[in-house]
């Protein structure tokens, strides 16, 4: 059973009840003042017509002289339970005796007072009976019956009856319907809703949202809620769209990277097995095939040679393991690695970052300073993973820029430290910007020209978010870039 049918039913259920209940009230009331009102008269005809006689021996006055007496409604007859008479009618009033109307009568052991609706000769009448006794006794000696036409006011009650009938059949039909209809237009909405999920679910429609009619209703923040979901999941999807289409960047560059180094070790190895291993057999066989052709190593040139070999080898293994620390490093960051943390001196920690920066490999010059805003400062951080953010920033500078300066300077802002490294490369255009800390993220101009895998600046990042600190990047396409982490200062110390 579908909800719109089950809200209808009990929305019906519910009117229907109501319906009764206000119809059995106002027919009870009307019933009731139409009943009172004929039992009122019936009571005060049958009173004055008792006091009229002056006892039974003698006739009652039953003509239409009798006080309160109404003989175009009103009906009175006389029964005479005596010994004598046991059980006749001795008298009626004019109005019924010309009809030949007598009212059906109890025996005198039922004979009591009454109200009671009777049909005698198929005209209705609402009788009251009051008996008679002796004075002074329960002995009861005679009935009075005084009837009143009823006709009318019965006609007027089964009228009613049918009214409140007919009209909550009619009234709970057109409720019926009603509910149907508001049910209907109050559940589209949610027809709406199930027909977004519905194209949603085929994955072509992630931008799809569902129009809001009356945002202040229970629909509407059903609405607003699941098209703020449905913003959610589209970002998400796209997010993983993007991530899916780095990673598999990331796999192209990685595997490019480390093929080349694989390759050179391996050619590296193979040409020291020749020199060592196999070259003697392999110049033995030159020499009795090709003696013309045929050229014999010196000791010396076979430890040129290996030597060349060698280092060639211990670059690419470096290269490698820059690689793999990277990857560690990213690794850690989605694990949730928490880093140990303290007080750390930022002036040691440049000079060191300098000093091992002279040695790196490079094209551009290299300056340090100025680095007075240092003195004294400590920041709360991790100094490993400080002077790592320091030198992914350097060798930056060192890569893209093939001929300038690199220099390392601090300055301070407020309740801030700046590290800066700034340089006179090539620059960053200014919609590369937003994108430059992504992971496997790489500047279309540096691709194919410098080496890198697209990691370094991802993880400074998430160095610097560790820290609490942000990275503020300067740049001009073709004049150079300036990167400066602001870490906030944990304590500052001053000499006395």
């Amino acid at each position: 059973m579908s909800i719109r049918l089950r809200l209808t039913l009990w929305y019906s259920g519910l009117l229907a009840v109501a319906l009764v209940a206000f119809g059995l009230i106002i027919y009870n009331v009307i019933y009731h003042n139409t009943i009172s009102g004929m039992r009122t008269r019936l009571v005060q005809v049958a009173t004055k017509v008792e006091a009229s006689g002056s006892g039974f021996t003698r006739e009652y006055n039953l003509n239409s002289s009798s006080p309160g007496f109404d003989a175009s409604v009103i009906a009175i007859q006389l029964v005479d339970y005596t010994p004598q008479k046991s059980g006749i009618v001795a008298g009626k009033s004019t109005n019924i005796m010309r009809s030949n109307l007598t009212f059906p009568f109890p025996d005198q052991e039922q004979a009591d007072r009454r109200f009671l609706k009777k049909e005698v000769e198929g005209t209705p009448f609402y009788i009251y009976e009051l008996p008679i006794v002796i004075k002074g006794t329960s002995t009861v000696i005679g009935l009075l019956q005084v009837g009143v036409l009823a006709g009318g006011e019965f006609a007027l009650l089964s009228q009613l009856r049918s009214i409140l009938w007919f009209a909550g059949a009619a009234g709970l039909i057109a409720a019926f319907l009603l509910g149907m209809f508001l049910s209907r237009k109050a559940l589209m909405p949610i027809n709406r809703v199930t027909e977004a999920a519905e194209r949603i679910q085929s994955g072509s429609e992630l931008s799809l949202r569902i129009p809001r009619e009356k945002p202040n209703d229970e629909i509407g923040r059903l609405t607003d809620t699941l098209n703020a979901m449905l913003s959610g999941v589209e970002r998400a999807y796209k997010n993983l769209e993007d991530s899916n289409a780095a990673q598999r960047r990331f796999v192209s560059d990685a595997s490019h990277e480390l093929r080349t180094p694989l390759t050179t070790i391996r050619g590296n190895v193979d040409l020291l097995e020749k020199i060592w291993v196999g070259g003697e057999a392999e110049q033995r066989e030159d020499i009795e095939n090709a003696a013309s052709t045929a050229v014999v190593l010196t000791e010396e040139e076979k430890r040129g040679m290996s030597l060349e070999s060698i280092r060639d080898i211990a670059d690419e293994a470096r290269r490698m393991s820059g690689l793999v620390n990277h990857l560690l490093s990213l690794a850690r960051a989605d694990a949730g690695y928490v880093m140990e943390m303290g007080d750390v001196e930022l002036l040691p920690l440049a000079e060191e970052a300098a000093r091992r920066a002279a040695f790196l490999p490079r094209k551009a010059e290299w300056a340090v300073g100025p680095l007075d805003a240092l003195t004294d400062v400590k920041v709360r951080g991790n100094r490993d993973y400080l002077l790592q953010l320091l030198f992914i920033l350097i060798e930056n500078g060192f890569k893209y820029t093939p001929s300038g300066v690199v220099r390392l300077y601090a300055a301070r802002r407020d309740n801030a430290i700046g590290l800066s490294v700034a340089d006179t490369g090539i620059g960053i255009a200014l919609e590369e910007v937003p994108h430059i800390f992504e992971r496997f993220y790489r500047v279309d101009v540096s691709r194919g020209e410098t080496s890198g895998t697209g990691l370094g600046l991802s993880i400074a990042k998430w160095i610097a978010d560790m820290h609490h600190a942000r990275i503020e990047v300067q740049t001009r396409l073709g004049e150079g870039t300036v990167f400066t982490l602001w870490l906030p200062v944990q304590r500052e110390e001053k000499p006395a």
